[in-house]
């Protein structure tokens, strides 16, 4: 019999709303300055981090999406939340990038390397960016909490709900109260993720009970069968890896420890923990397929089947602790989001042109409106789109197509601006033109296919390469202005005698990633282990990592 939302779930959701936007204002008294407001003067440590990375990279659509896909394909849909799995030992190379820019916003990373204009660009799509994803993960919270309350209430309700909480205290705390709070929403999530499965395997009669309802291949790892074999992967993990360098809270995700090492371990060890839930995401949506099966029943909408789980599977006041950790999972998304969104346009467009002379209050106070308005426009975009996953693979292609100037700008030095610009609007053109020729109609988010994604992509690097050599180059003194802050620990105490801080190959940190165009000259190969150690005993560590959970996912399936 499918539970009722009880009174007893009503007040764990309440003291959840209370308690942790009464945190988040508490912390306002930490609010000094714009900086502190937007990057939080620079001082998390590594939990924190680990925290912010896992608390900001994981929303509600993330396990809509993956349950549903789960539900309807079987385990193998994990790859469309694990496409990161395989690259996410270079968030340990690419994590000082950010630091080392020192720059509050990736708009200004970007107008350092190709000008004004391009960092415009950038913050234009920055800022459509985080209106497209707070769309998102709003509407997969609505999703999920309107089936686990029985239609007490409706999607638009709870999407009303949550922007009022999370915009309460980000107004007034900004990153430190994003930081903090997505540190504690992260251990919510966690539990959120696992709390289905004892009682759902139990419903269901554990694997056995699951193998005799479902077909075989629910239970593969991968699955060509399903479009989920070699070459899915591979452009999941292409989209992934040149798309989270432009994602445009990546400065905050990154630059705002303490040491360089934070920011290191924050993103890619907070982005581990997502690939260890996602693997709980994915085996709920093959209990409820299986519940459904088993009572004869049907749901509508593959994405319902988190909250159907919800509803039926957990006893009073536990299916309010799920409802209070979906909305934890979104709001400390969103309340990252609505921060970057107000630095992006003070720091991009207020203070760029329309008030140069800005004092440092007035930006603070700009910032916080201007990110309460650009949010609601991501109210909006909830109320257009149906499809989670879709909306989720678009938000992540876009970024994949700007990403191929920051990427391509950092590992090649020779790339300018009408290369960037130009390879831009060729990804972008030819990827909604392919997909226009297949679908027959034109609309803003296309189901996500990995061949069309492919020869964009491809078109766009090529564009970068071809244009920038046909060019004129980019000013050498601003260029060597650029790469010489990423020679340099941005977290050093002392500066050198020249007024610089000390350079990172004196300390074994240089970035392997950097200097992937000087590889194999004789004043890189010499001594080449001590100066990158940093990077390559990190990357091989984080490499362990991604086998680890792999195996661990295959041992379950084998259950």
């Amino acid at each position: 019999m499918e539970n009722e939302f009880h009174w007893l779930d009503t007040l764990v959701v309440v003291i959840y709303f209370v308690g942790i936007t009464g945190y988040g204002i508490w912390l306002t008294r930490k609010i000094k300055s714009s900086d502190g407001y937007f990057r939080g003067e620079r001082k998390f440590g590594w939990w924190i981090m680990m925290g912010q990375a896992f608390g900001t990279g994981t929303h509600a659509e993330n396990f809509v999406a993956q349950t549903g896909a789960s539900f309807q394909l079987g385990f193998a849909a994990i790859w469309y939340q694990w496409k990161n799995m395989v690259i996410t030992p270079f968030y340990w190379l690419i994590a000082p990038w950010y630091r080392r820019s020192e720059r509050t916003t990736v708009g200004e990373i970007v107008e350092d390397r190709y000008g004004k204009k391009m960092g415009a660009l950038y913050s234009i799509f920055a800022i459509l960016f985080f209106i497209f994803a707070q769309g998102a993960l709003l509407k997969g919270g609505g999703k999920v909490i309107a089936v686990a309350t029985g239609g007490l209430i409706s999607v638009n309700d709870v999407v009303i709900v949550m922007t009022v909480a999370f915009i309460v205290y980000s107004f007034f705390g900004g990153m430190v109260a994003s930081a903090y709070a997505n540190f504690i929403q992260a251990l919510m999530i966690i539990v959120l993720s696992f709390m289905l499965i004892p009682s759902g395997l139990i419903a269901v009669g554990g694997f056995s009970g699951m193998r005799e309802v479902l077909p075989e291949n629910f239970f593969n790892l991968f699955s060509s069968e399903l479009g989920i074999g070699a070459f899915t992967i591979a452009m999941l993990a292409l989209n992934g890896v040149v798309g989270i360098t432009a994602q445009p809270h990546m400065v905050s995700m990154c630059a705002t420890g303490e040491t360089e090492r934070a920011g290191r371990v924050g993103q890619t060890y907070g982005s581990f923990v997502k690939r260890l839930v996602t693997i709980g995401w994915a085996l709920t949506g093959l209990i409820v397929a299986a519940m459904i099966i088993q009572s004869g029943q049907e749901l509508s909408d593959p994405e319902m089947a988190f909250g159907y789980a919800s509803r039926v599977l957990l006893m009073p006041g536990l299916t309010g602790l799920m409802v209070a950790s979906v909305l934890a999972a979104n709001m400390s998304s969103a309340s990252n989001f609505m921060v970057n969104t107000g630095a992006l346009f003070t720091k991009n467009f207020y203070k760029e042109y329309i008030n140069p002379e800005a004092s440092d209050n007035k930006m603070l106070w700009i910032g916080r409106y201007s990110g309460v308005i650009l949010t609601l426009l991501g109210v909006a975009f909830a109320l257009y789109i149906e499809n989670v996953l879709q909306a989720f693979l678009f938000i992540e292609t876009i970024s994949a197509f700007m990403g191929i100037i920051v990427f391509g700008g950092i590992l090649w030095k020779r790339a300018n601006r009408y290369g960037a610009f130009s390879s831009v609007v060729i990804a972008f053109a030819l990827y909604y033109y392919l997909n226009y020729m297949d679908a027959g109609k034109l609309e803003i988010v296309y189901k996500w296919q990995p061949d069309l994604f492919g020869w964009a992509m491809l078109a766009g690097f090529i564009t970068l390469v071809v244009v920038s050599l046909l060019t004129k180059e980019e000013d050498k003194v601003d260029i060597e202005n650029f790469f010489d802050n990423m020679k340099r620990l941005s977290d050093a105490e002392k500066l050198e005698k020249d007024g610089k801080k000390p350079l990172a190959a004196l300390h074994g940190k240089d970035l392997i990633l950097v200097d992937i165009g000087t590889w194999f000259s004789k004043s890189r190969r010499d001594n080449f282990l001590v100066r990158y150690k940093e990077d390559w005993s990190g990357f091989l560590l984080a490499s362990l990592f991604v086998g680890v959970l792999i195996f661990v996912a295959w041992l379950i399936l084998q259950l």
